[in-house]
């Protein structure tokens, strides 16, 4: 066992003086061992996890077999489970290992031990790893696969060629969902297909440990995601939940769905019409949770501000307004 040096460590940063929080380095066994929790991983009581267990949220399970009849973007059960194992081996591996692509100050991509960004100040009890996924002509061509085998070695040379498919898949379906959501705004089908073409996006896979006190801490605090949309898929632990009419809602599994959420740029791009989702993961006192993410961003020349809170629509609007102003002094 590693000493708890290693396994809890706050690393000092240039800003130590200045008061800012210092990141919080722990490795899974031991926060699951521990029956009195750090106190950096205890939130506020505004913050804390219910009690009692949340009401489950009415979700209808919406069957797209029909819609993606004869298309290759059908999600193959196979490849859910194989992303799932490739997951376990990455997560199950020695902490300085995971730490050769350790996410780096500012960046979105790369190994974290703990989530902290601006708009969560307290430490969510879980480990990510994220990594880009471009679908924009050359770039798209195993950026996934190369991304594991150079920044960890041969030996997750399958688990990237696993994930540079899952990627794709999940790319190729979220396009075709905004096909459904432009319909359903009144535009043309392939209105945000195309504003999406080439989409430069994110996966993350997530390791929520098992906590003895999960009613002091969280996997993730509570926000919404400032991409576009997100195509989560869970394991049988569940933990995901949402804040519907004043409460928190927990969110039904079914291992051969997804839950799919509206991100702040698509609330942004639908003129308020589409809602982002407040949501946040609990974390279970048994058992690790996990799960994966993408979250579909448009492509990169199309991102001005890439904002972490609930002003994104403010400032999308007040972008296109300068850039319609630019267009006219042009002309």
């Amino acid at each position: 066992m590693a000493s708890a040096k290693n396994q809890l460590s706050s690393s000092p940063t240039t800003n130590e003086t200045k008061g800012e929080q210092k990141p919080v380095v722990f490795d899974a066994p031991f926060l699951q061992n521990q029956s009195d929790i750090p106190h950096e991983f205890i939130w506020s009581d505004k913050e804390k996890p219910c009690l009692e267990p949340p009401p489950m949220l009415h979700v209808p399970c919406i069957d797209l077999n029909g819609f993606l009849s004869g298309d290759p973007v059908t999600m193959d059960l196979q490849l859910l489970k194989a992303a799932h194992k490739c997951l376990d081996f990455f997560f199950d591996r020695p902490l300085q290992e995971k730490q050769r692509v350790q996410r780096k100050l500012g960046d979105h991509c790369g190994y974290a031990s703990s989530f902290t960004n601006s708009f969560i100040s307290q430490v969510g009890a879980s480990q990510t790893l994220s990594f880009r996924y471009c679908a924009d002509g050359q770039q798209a061509l195993n950026i996934v696969e190369s991304y594991f085998l150079n920044g960890m070695g041969e030996d997750l040379r399958e688990s990237g060629k696993v994930f540079q498919k899952y990627s794709e898949t999940m790319s190729s379906l979220s396009l075709k969902i905004t096909e459904l959501l432009g319909t359903s705004l009144g535009v043309k089908a392939k209105h945000f297909r195309e504003f999406f073409a080439g989409n430069d996006s994110i996966m993350r896979l997530n390791y929520y440990p098992a906590c003895q006190k999960p009613d002091l801490t969280l996997g993730t605090g509570s926000h919404t995601d400032p991409t576009s949309l997100t195509i989560l898929h869970q394991d049988h632990v569940g933990g995901f939940e949402v804040y519907v009419n004043g409460k928190w809602h927990s969110v039904p599994l079914d291992p051969e769905a997804f839950v799919v959420n509206i991100g702040d740029t698509f609330m942004a791009l639908s003129n308020g019409i589409y809602k982002s989702c407040l949501h946040r993961a609990i974390v279970n006192p048994r058992t690790p949770r996990k799960s994966i993410a993408f979250f579909m961003c448009p492509k990169i020349d199309k991102v001005k501000h890439y904002r972490v809170d609930m002003q994104t629509l403010d400032a999308f609007v007040k972008w296109l307004i300068h850039q319609r102003d630019a267009q006219k002094t042009a002309t």
